[in-house]
């Protein structure tokens, strides 16, 4: 009987896992192409024009435009960081796995605000016509607004969603592993544990990679 209930416990939980990885995998697929491409699009878009208009100078009026870097750099520098918390989610386990999923679903969460909060910013374009006319106080005329805040945007979204992904399935995604290699004294194998800092200044002792 003990066979027998041992079997019937253990084809379950292996049925389990089965079940569980192609999920697993899907989300990791998603995640990692939502998180690139949202910080691909936040970064394109904030090189784009997103305002411009004509300023008054004493030679007659002066095209003027600002890109998406002029009116905030806050987009393009949360982009960047959520790139960096995609990559290192894969390098942390257990809470700090989930720290770095939260970094990366509040970059999305930040570049979305910002970007909606400068669609409608004439600030930097003020600014390019008062250094053109040399009036402290000289605006832009008739000020166009482009699509491009929105697709920063929308980049952001990805990005959030790559995070909300992570927080949900990361437990379950793998991580670097450890390097197994011959021990020189006793013949054993031994493991590199990414999580134990002693056992990395080790393995770097020794000249091997340890996130292999």
């Amino acid at each position: 009987m003990e066979g027998v209930t041992s079997a019937a416990v253990t084809q379950p939980r292996a049925e389990s896992r089965r079940t569980k990885a192609p999920a697993a995998r899907r989300s990791l697929a998603a995640a990692l192409l939502l998180g690139a491409l949202g910080a691909a699009v936040a970064l394109l878009a904030s090189r784009q024009t997103w305002a411009e208009g004509d300023a008054a100078t004493a030679g007659g009026a002066l095209h003027q435009i600002a890109k998406g870097s002029d009116v905030t750099g806050v987009p393009a520098a949360l982009a960047i960081v959520g790139l960096a918390a995609l990559v290192a989610v894969f390098a942390v386990r257990r809470t700090g796995r989930v720290l770095v999923s939260a970094l990366l679903a509040l970059s999305g969460a930040g570049t979305i605000a910002a970007a909606l909060l400068g669609a409608q910013d004439p600030a930097a374009l003020d600014e390019k016509a008062a250094t053109a006319s040399g009036q402290a106080g000289a605006t832009i005329d008739a000020v166009t607004f482009t699509p491009w805040p929105f697709v920063a945007a929308a980049g952001g979204l990805l990005l959030l969603l790559a995070g909300v992904l992570a927080l949900r399935f990361g437990a379950s995604w793998p991580a670097m592993s450890g390097k197994y290699e011959r021990g020189t004294g006793h013949g054993k194998a031994t493991r590199t544990d990414p999580d134990r800092p002693e056992d990395l200044w080790k393995a770097l002792d020794r000249g091997e990679d340890p996130t292999n």
